[in-house]
């Protein structure tokens, strides 16, 4: 559990109830009672790491990087006819603010240990978005036309923007 941040939110709005979420694949928030006591919190903080660690370990069945790799060949192949090389496709703890990246120079993607434990046609978009940079650099016409050949594009789209509301609203108190 040691790689789990826990990130406590106190509020004296709250008065009896404990929740918490996953934020990022590293940080558990957890939002308490501002009065509540610590021993108490230190148990109840306890068993949400235990139940996080056990829905990470879950999760990663299909976030590695040779499952990557698969998926993205598999991608590359329905929807670019085979056309797209790279030389990595790998998870990367550092990306905090993007989903994906990638360097078409260097035949490099970067995808976002967060989406790790996404649904799977969620993790399949960006990777299309990120093939689809090596075929169209900017996020021209043309190159969103390549993007939407997938077709839950729309749909991983809303996913993916209302994962970054709730990321930038665990900032707020309450």
């Amino acid at each position: 559990m040691d790689d789990i941040t826990v990130k406590i939110v106190r509020s004296t709005r709250r008065k009896k109830t404990v929740s918490a979420r996953l934020l990022n694949w590293y940080t558990l928030e957890v939002r308490c009672p501002a009065d509540i006591p610590e021993g108490e919190l230190r148990r109840i903080i306890q068993r949400l790491q235990a139940q996080a660690q056990r829905m990470r370990s879950k999760s990663r069945g299909f976030a590695s990087d040779e499952q990557l790799q698969q998926r993205a060949e598999r991608l590359n192949k329905q929807l670019f006819g085979g056309s797209v090389h790279w030389r990595s496709i790998r998870f990367v703890g550092n990306q905090h603010r993007r989903f994906g990246s990638c360097s078409p120079a260097l035949g490099t993607i970067r995808i976002s240990q967060r989406l790790a434990s996404v649904p799977g046609f969620v993790l399949d978009y960006v990777i299309v978005h990120e093939l689809a940079h090596f075929i169209e650099p900017g996020h021209s016409q043309a190159f969103w036309e390549l993007v939407y050949r997938y077709r839950m594009t729309e749909r991983a789209r809303g996913y993916l923007l209302a994962m970054q509301i709730e990321e930038d609203d665990s900032d707020e108190p309450g």
